[in-house]
């Protein structure tokens, strides 16, 4: 199964409420359009932390993973992106682009609600590029082979969707190498420090741990983080 990953950003004057129903629409539609095997959005639905050790972003974003079979987006998914770079959609430059992945799932939570209804707990979002400087190759082994398990090891992920990016399908203008969505079981997990680094001894070791890793070989500057929420249409 493919997957394509599509990027939607809200606009500055828009309050969290009409962009978490505008999402809810656009999913709604592709449900309708594409009937894919599966389907979920993740969107910020409200004003993050003031204070956190996480750089949350105060703008307004959604994605929509649709998955397909074949080697290439069909026709009845091809007429959805149309759609949504469509006026009537995107008069104010919300469609960021699609991008089809490759996606690993390190960790899976098991699915006990049912379908339309918000997953619990929250998610964070990030979408990044390697360092200038690294090789594709060296990025991909640093991410895959030393910082997921070093997630793993430390936070208390309950699902990691982690999202190589292979290609821009709408040729957009933003350019990204990985998409990730990590998901935790509380709200507590990802906020509180203590939760998302570890105890007080070990804290500010696994802090310095991460920095390091991740500053081997992501772009720092270019790094976008989201507290997001998920709602899965077809599971």
């Amino acid at each position: 199964m493919q997957k394509l990953m599509i990027i939607f950003r809200g606009q500055a004057k828009e309050s969290y409420s009409g962009f978490t129903d505008f999402m809810l629409r656009i999913a709604g539609k592709a449900n309708e359009m594409c009937h894919p095997p599966q389907l979920h959005i993740t969107f910020t639905d409200a004003t993050p932390p003031v204070i956190s050790i996480i750089p949350f972003r105060k703008s307004k974003i959604g994605v929509l993973s649709v998955y397909y079979e074949g080697g290439f987006p069909g026709e009845e998914l091809l007429s959805f992106l149309a759609y949504c770079a469509s006026d009537a959609i995107n008069p104010s430059g919300r469609l960021a682009g699609a991008w089809s992945v490759e996606e690993a799932l390190p960790v899976q939570y098991q699915k006990t609600w049912p379908d339309f209804e918000i997953t619990p707990g929250v998610c964070l979002l990030t979408l990044f590029r390697r360092k200038t400087g690294t090789s594709h190759e060296a990025f991909l082994d640093r991410w895959h082979n030393s910082h997921t398990p070093l997630s793993l090891k430390i936070h208390p992920l309950w699902h990691y969707s982690r999202n190589v990016v292979l290609d821009s399908v709408t040729g957009s203008s933003e350019h990204w190498e990985g998409i990730v969505e990590e998901h935790f079981r509380r709200r507590m997990h990802l906020l509180n420090p203590f939760s998302f680094f570890g105890n007080p001894v070990t804290i500010i070791p696994h802090m310095i741990e991460v920095y390091n890793d991740t500053n081997a070989f992501l772009d720092f500057k270019t790094i976008e983080t989201y507290l997001v929420r998920e709602v899965v249409f077809r599971s």
